[in-house]
């Protein structure tokens, strides 16, 4: 191995620093001779490794491995500078300046550290954002996914009420038979007036949108449809009974079967109810009382509660 050549001048002024003869000699050959704030950085970045001071004079005898100094007499000589403040420094002078370049090594690592910590936090608050971009997306696509698969069962639901509807339709004309042998207010007697047309069609719209409101609880709605053809059947057969032409409207059942829609309200209003004593009752006067309208009503009620897709197919 060749020898390694270390400047006696740098080496010197780096022994009268205080650092030792072994640690000076290794920061000149780490930093090749170049200055000496190189050789001063080396040791500082350093300053942990295993002294070669250390070595006892047994070792220091036997080791085939120390490194020889050659001294470099045609290199650059010290300065006159240095070697005049190299002659003119005190003990105290030396042990300020070590002081002096422990304190800038300390600064530096603690800028260091300071550097590391912030990038650090940068590095966590990165993936921070990462992560929650992706559960943003992650809910977005679930979002969509459940909404695809609500649209594809309407769909089939569509489907599947419009093919029913159509094989309905096939018997259409013994339905209607079927309607007029079990509903009592339907009679053998000839069509309803004209006048009354758009009223009953009212009351099929009023169905209808309670049909559609309510789509999801269908024992809700038949009920609904239940009651109100008793309260018109009530009065068909008992005309002159105030008690069937007048309903509380606070009254816990007729809330609960009727009551908790507008929609049943205002069918009973196209069946010439009005509202009395601040809007605490529903009454039918006998005077108003029009037993085509009421049998009206009881076709359409009676058309709502058989036919299974009765306002299902409408919009």
């Amino acid at each position: 191995m060749d020898a390694l050549q270390v400047n006696y001048g740098l080496l010197s002024e780096l022994e009268f620093m205080g650092f030792s003869e072994s640690r000076a000699k290794k920061a000149l050959q780490s930093s090749g001779n170049s200055s000496i704030e190189a050789a001063i950085n080396w040791l500082i970045d350093h300053e942990n490794d295993p002294d070669d001071d250390q070595k006892s004079p047994d070792d220091d005898q036997d080791d085939p491995t120390e490194v020889p100094v050659i001294i470099d007499i045609e290199g650059p000589s010290i300065s006159e500078e240095v070697e005049s403040r190299s002659q003119g420094l005190s003990s105290p002078d030396r042990d300020r300046a070590r002081s002096k370049m422990e304190e800038e090594a300390k600064k530096l690592e603690r800028e260091r550290e300071k550097e590391r910590i912030q990038s650090g936090k940068e590095l966590l608050m990165a993936k921070r954002r990462a992560e929650e971009t992706e559960r943003e997306r992650f809910i977005a696509q679930r979002k969509k996914d459940k909404e695809e698969e609500r649209r594809a069962r309407d769909r089939v639901r569509q489907k599947l009420l419009q093919d029913k509807a159509e094989r309905m339709g096939i018997h259409g004309a013994s339905l209607m038979n079927e309607e007029k042998r079990q509903n009592p207010l339907v009679t053998k007697s000839a069509p309803l007036p004209d006048y009354s047309a758009q009223r009953t069609e009212l009351m099929r719209e009023c169905l209808r949108s309670l049909r559609r409101q309510y789509k999801e609880d269908d024992t809700k709605v038949k009920r609904a449809f239940q009651t109100l053809l008793i309260y018109c059947r009530n009065v068909v057969n008992n005309p002159n009974e105030e008690k069937f032409r007048k309903i509380r409207l606070r009254n816990p059942a007729f809330q609960a079967r009727v009551g908790f829609c507008r929609e049943g309200i205002q069918f009973l209003e196209l069946c010439g109810f009005e509202r009395v004593g601040g809007d605490q009752f529903l009454f039918l006067p006998r005077e108003k009382l029009d037993m085509a309208v009421l049998k009206s009503a009881g076709i359409v009620l009676h058309s709502a509660i058989t036919n299974p897709f009765f306002g299902l197919l409408s919009k």
